[in-house]
């Protein structure tokens, strides 16, 4: 099924779909996602697979899926084409900040590049779904005549994109090492657990990770990586401050890991020193672009929120269906996602800070209703380490609304949140008390004593164990 799975992408790559093209993707993705699930569904009912067994499947896998994505360039986002225009600009000397980059004074550094300023005028027409045409200039960079929206260590990862070789590959390559990472880190801390590893394969072969981090090479898997160390150490409770800093590089790479944060909370001792570390690390790593560029490095950040409309509360899907006026819709999320983080600070489970992260995450991004699927990548990384499959339904809601458009948002997003509350009941009606799968669930450890005496009887669905539970 995964090798089904591998080829369904490659075609979904190769053949000749883009946004601009869409009629390819259609059946392809369809396809994609029937084979994903079909692929986690036979390997979470597996009995008695051997842990090394089970975490090669998942690396190989997921190594196979990610892959794919490196077989075309980028077929639904420009995104990836500013990353590699603030590394050059970085790499001048100049603070991305500064300028746009049709502006006047980056005319050399435009002249150097035209991979990513193709020449234009005569027979060569500025035209293609990833071209743009701005000031008689014809570039990939979307929205060109604004400045850069990346938060600094975005921006540090992208001077260091430019000091390998400064590429769209490399982007992509540095994309799919990020996406294996981060399968490796859900591997480890469901290994910890002793969960079913299969369970990494909710990340490491979904096809939005080969489509989101890989092909389109969107940063924000380096903040789910990021994200995710920072929970694990917060787990321990022996790292507080470590944890902090994990989490405040992570909301400096993509303000959405920021969420998280009341997840690592749930555990009383060191909140203070977590917080602290976190925050320092946000304002550290912002003060050289702050001292370069001042208030620029807000960049495009409010006029995003003005063109999405969450400035006006046109964005927010779900609670646009309430009878309320539009106007308030944002104070009404703000508030909802503010009680819902202070729960989880306070109710949450220090263990497992992941699953408080999860709810928090979820409620966002239920809340915003966001027609950028990659924004769910976290979403996905956290749904893995909870086995919590229900998510699912969040990025394709996000999927269905970037491909087809906002027709498609409300029902899509209704769908999504009706699929979590219906299966989240039916577990809690099964399991009253937790309210989480067995197959995400940790098994407690034993004593020595006890664990000589059950022998090799419990191998069958020990630690590696894929089955379901």
């Amino acid at each position: 099924m995964l090798t089904a799975l591998v080829l369904a992408l490659a075609r979904s790559f190769t053949g000749g779909g883009t946004l601009g093209r869409r009629g390819p993707l259609h059946g392809w993705y369809l396809a994609d996602g029937v084979l994903f699930a079909l692929a986690l569904l036979l390997a979470l009912l597996g009995r008695g697979l051997p842990e090394r067994a089970a975490r090669l499947l998942v690396l190989v896998g997921g190594a196979a899926v990610a892959g794919t994505g490196l077989l075309a360039p980028p077929r639904t986002s420009d995104d990836v084409y500013r990353y590699v225009w603030d590394g050059q600009v970085q790499a001048s000397g100049i603070s991305p900040y500064a300028y746009t980059p049709v502006d006047p004074a980056l005319a050399g550094l435009r002249a150097q590049a035209p991979a990513l300023f193709p020449p234009h005028g005569g027979t060569a027409a500025c035209t293609g779904w990833d071209l743009h045409q701005a000031a008689q200039i014809c570039t990939h960079i979307n929205r060109p005549t604004v400045h850069t929206i990346y938060p600094p260590l975005a921006e540090v990862w992208f001077l260091l994109l430019h000091a390998l070789g400064g590429t769209v590959r490399v982007a992509q390559l540095l994309g799919a090492l990020l996406a294996c990472a981060v399968t490796a880190v859900l591997l480890r801390t469901l290994r910890v657990r002793r969960a079913p590893l299969a369970w990494a394969g909710l990340w490491a072969w979904c096809p939005g990770v080969a489509i989101w981090s890989v092909n389109d090479a969107h940063i924000d898997t380096l903040g789910v990586l990021l994200a995710l160390l920072g929970l694990t150490a917060a787990a321990s409770g022996r790292r507080p401050g470590v944890a902090g800093a994990l989490l405040g590089a992570a909301t400096a790479v993509k303000l959405i890991p920021a969420v998280v944060i009341p997840g690592a909370l749930a555990r009383r001792g060191g909140r203070l020193r977590l917080t602290a570390a976190a925050l320092a690390t946000f304002a550290v790593a912002y003060l050289p672009y702050v001292l370069a560029s001042g208030l620029g490095v807000i960049g495009f950040l409010p006029g995003y929120l003005q063109e999405e409309g969450y400035d006006q509360g046109r964005r927010f899907g779900l609670l646009a269906l309430l009878p309320l006026p539009q106007a308030q819709l944002g104070l009404l999320a703000a508030v909802v996602l503010a009680g819902v983080a202070l729960a989880v600070t306070l109710r949450g489970d220090p263990e497992r800070p992941w699953r408080g992260a999860l709810t928090v995450v979820g409620t966002a991004l239920l809340l915003a209703t966001p027609s950028y699927p990659w924004y769910s990548l976290l979403l996905l990384a956290l749904a893995a380490l909870e086995g919590r499959w229900e998510w699912l339904g969040v990025p394709v809601a996000g999927l269905l609304d970037y491909v087809y458009g906002g027709a498609l948002q409300q029902p899509a997003y209704l769908a999504a949140l009706g699929l979590v509350l219906a299966v989240s009941a039916g577990r809690r009606f099964a399991e009253p008390g937790d309210g989480f799968s067995r197959a995400a669930r940790p098994v407690p450890r034993s004593s020595p004593v006890a664990a000589a005496a059950s022998g090799t009887a419990s191998s069958a669905s020990g630690p590696g164990s894929t089955r379901a539970g």
